[in-house]
């Protein structure tokens, strides 16, 4: 969903036993001038996922709507996690062939091993 500002998506407080099975988005624009081009805040309960700090492929999907609609023309940066106290800071290139590409540091929070 699009809404007008940044601020707007971070007072989202979504009643998510509405939409159990959903995976949702929200976008909306920083003030110009601002590092960040947009906030995002992803929902997905359906998959148990109640708020997900830093979305790639909803970052992807949304990138290639906005450059699709040709709203954005050359590379941004998304803040993404806010409200779960994470600062995440995603960068969306496209190429010349259409094709988004997402971009950011990551932190590994755990490592281990699988027995499959």
């Amino acid at each position: 969903m699009r809404l007008a500002t940044a601020q707007e998506v971070l007072d989202l407080d979504p009643d998510l036993s509405l939409i159990p099975d959903a995976m949702v988005g929200a976008i909306g624009a920083h003030p110009e001038g601002s590092a960040h081009a947009f906030e995002m805040r992803t929902f997905a309960p359906g998959v148990g996922v109640a708020e997900d700090p830093v979305c790639g492929s909803m970052n992807a999907s949304v990138g290639q709507w906005l450059v699709g609609t040709g709203e954005v023309r050359g590379p941004y940066r998304v803040t993404q996690g806010a409200r779960l106290g994470r600062a995440g800071d995603i960068t969306i290139t496209p190429d010349a062939d259409g094709d988004v590409w997402v971009g950011g540091a990551t932190t590994t929070l755990f490592r281990g091993t699988a027995l499959l």
